[in-house]
């Protein structure tokens, strides 16, 4: 079978991979570079399994910038372009996807249309309505970053939003792929499917939510965080997973599915998604604000991404900290190996980590590693388990 996947960050790429071990797979991607380190097999993403699979496992997959070459021969086009958040509209922006649908909707050989994007609840039957088409299926994905491979190699669940014969070979095409066995596969409507996503990620968004707020009043009422953590994660019903407290929940899918499913709640009454929205912004305030108790004028942040083994600070909690240092005159440099630049949201970036730990009075992580467990005493963090 003939696939083109359109965008390679890590829901694209993932796809292409676990797809190409068995069928012919063309990546399409606006940028030269990225294309270039995926037809050298170096993957532009940082994702261990996804580095392994590139470079040793034989995959038929080719990376183009031609749109036209990607289209020639395609059975199904998955679409895994970014949906950001527009804080204006108080929506995703949708229009890279839509896009891409408008030119593949139009190719004469009639290809099926996979959105992985994610998107708005309503947004696929909008599409299929307006073309009058019953080719475009959404199917969400639920991966980790960094794990993006490894998450669709034993995934928890393939959820598809059609019951077409169409989108169960492609659901066979994923299962195909993947290592683990006795998967569950769920065949739904586009809009539950849709739902689906973003209520997984605001679930576990709230989770986060749930024990910050919960280290929050240890910390303010001076108890020990880890003890009433494990108290609590002892009964079977709550577990010990998804428990360790954060400087806020970030990155590319929580903050943005968060905002979006409550956007779709406008008309509908609620009180817990908002909750959750807000509980994130009142813990970046709080951690901010037990930094600025402590009256250090030079701080230092070791990492803006949010866990370990990731190359991403989108959406990161640790800027949201930042940013309200900066508000309050405090000088702020930053250790951050992906950034080039000099300076950064204003905070000087500093490549040297012994730099950072000689100048800073204070140093605040939102997750501790080896690299810093040598000056742990001047070290802000609330990191409990040393652990994502």
């Amino acid at each position: 079978m003939n696939i083109t996947v359109v965008g390679t960050g890590y829901v694209g790429l993932s796809n292409a991979v676990i797809l190409a071990q068995k069928h012919q797979v063309l990546a399409l991607d606006i940028l030269e570079e990225k294309v270039a380190m995926i037809n050298e097999r170096i993957s532009p993403v940082l994702d261990a399994e996804l580095e392994r699979y590139l470079k040793e496992e034989e995959l038929s997959l080719r990376a183009t910038t031609n749109f036209e070459e990607a289209m020639e021969k395609a059975d199904y086009v998955i679409i895994a372009t970014p949906t950001n958040y527009d804080t204006e509209r108080n929506f995703f922006d949708t229009k890279s996807v839509e896009n891409i649908v408008d030119q593949v909707i139009q190719l004469e050989h009639a290809p099926c249309i996979i959105i992985k994007s994610t998107v708005p609840v309503g947004f696929t039957l909008g599409l299929r309505d307006k073309y009058q088409t019953d080719r475009i299926i959404f199917s969400p994905e639920f991966l980790r970053e960094g794990r993006a491979l490894y998450d669709n190699l034993y995934p928890s669940r393939i959820v598809v939003g059609d019951q077409s014969i169409e989108a169960k070979i492609f659901a066979d095409l994923m299962v195909e792929g993947a290592l683990k066995e006795d998967i569950p596969v769920l065949h739904t409507n586009s809009t539950e499917a849709e739902a689906i996503k973003l209520f997984a990620n605001t679930y576990l968004a709230m989770r986060v939510a749930f024990f910050n707020e919960l280290d929050t009043y240890a910390e303010v009422r001076g108890m020990d965080a880890k003890q009433i953590v494990e108290g609590v994660g002892l009964d079977p019903r709550i577990g010990t997973h998804y428990n360790n407290p954060s400087f806020g929940y970030g990155g590319y899918c929580l903050p943005k599915d968060t905002k979006q499913l409550l956007a779709n709640y406008s008309d509908v009454p609620n009180n817990m998604i908002k909750a959750i929205v807000e509980a994130n912004q009142t813990r970046k305030d709080h951690i901010a604000n037990q930094i600025l108790k402590q009256s250090y004028r030079k701080v230092g942040i070791y990492r803006l991404v949010m866990k370990a083994n990731a190359d991403n600070f989108r959406e990161s909690a640790v800027l949201g900290v930042m940013d309200r240092l900066l508000d309050n005159g405090i000088e702020v440099m930053i250790y951050e190996p992906t950034i080039n630049e000099e300076s950064f949201h204003g905070a000087k970036v500093v490549n040297n980590l012994a730099e950072l730990k000689e100048q800073s009075q204070l140093i605040i992580a939102n997750r501790i590693t080896e690299e810093i467990e040598d000056i742990l005493y001047k070290v802000y963090t609330r990191d409990l388990y040393q652990r994502d």
